[in-house]
């Protein structure tokens, strides 16, 4: 967080009209501050390895390196910043490897102003967040998958920590709700993704709904 308690919020998109349209919406948010701009992934890598920001706004599809390329190099260099996706590119080929790069959250470019600085909140406060749509793609996606019988493996605190990370909860606010601590529900974290043989956090709260597990 800002020294003054806002969000810090740097945009990476390689359309000054685009940015310059975020900009003018987030600074009249007065708990969001836009710290920096950059106009491709390699740029947005160094900005935000610079400027520390809490939450990257990512565009997708930019000249050099693009956005998913820019997701993991920030994995690799272990950058704090959430990154939210904000983008025009609706196909699955580029939903799911943004996600499995690191994507906090994935949102269209046509959503209302006022529902992107809520995702933006949302991500910063360790949520992951998707559109429907979005879900949808990832869910039809699993439906190809063998995997029915992986949940028997999870112990019933396993269960429930997979319930509330589908209910879209941090890690700080399932600590609270199961009375543990943050690092206990790390490594129960850790082992329903090594049991569920799934990448991270976003394919754990989509496959504990498909189940009927949460949310």
């Amino acid at each position: 967080m800002a020294d003054n308690g806002a969000i810090r919020v740097l945009l990476v998109d390689d359309h000054q009209v685009v940015r310059r349209g975020l900009r003018t919406f987030l600074e009249i948010q007065d708990d969001i501050e836009v710290v920096g701009e950059a106009s491709d992934g390699a740029a947005g890598v160094a900005a935000a390895e610079q400027l520390r920001p809490d939450v990257v706004l990512m565009d997708v599809k930019m000249p050099g390196m693009d956005g998913i390329e820019a997701l993991r190099k920030l994995r690799e260099l272990a950058n704090p910043a959430r990154v939210l996706i904000v983008t025009s590119f609706t196909e699955q080929r580029t939903v799911i490897p943004a996600l499995r790069a690191g994507a906090a959250g994935y949102v269209y470019k046509d959503i209302d102003p006022e529902a992107l600085a809520g995702a933006i909140r949302s991500v910063h406060a360790g949520h992951v967040l998707l559109q429907p749509e979005v879900a949808g793609a990832l869910l039809s996606q699993e439906e190809g998958n063998n995997g029915q019988g992986r949940g028997t493996s999870l112990t019933e605190r396993e269960r429930e920590v997979l319930g509330l990370i589908a209910d879209g909860r941090s890690n700080r606010e399932i600590a609270r709700a199961l009375v543990l601590s943050e690092k206990t529900v790390k490594t129960h974290v850790s082992n329903i993704l090594m049991k569920l043989d799934l990448a991270d956090r976003t394919q754990a709260a989509l496959w504990a709904v498909r189940h009927g597990i949460g949310a």
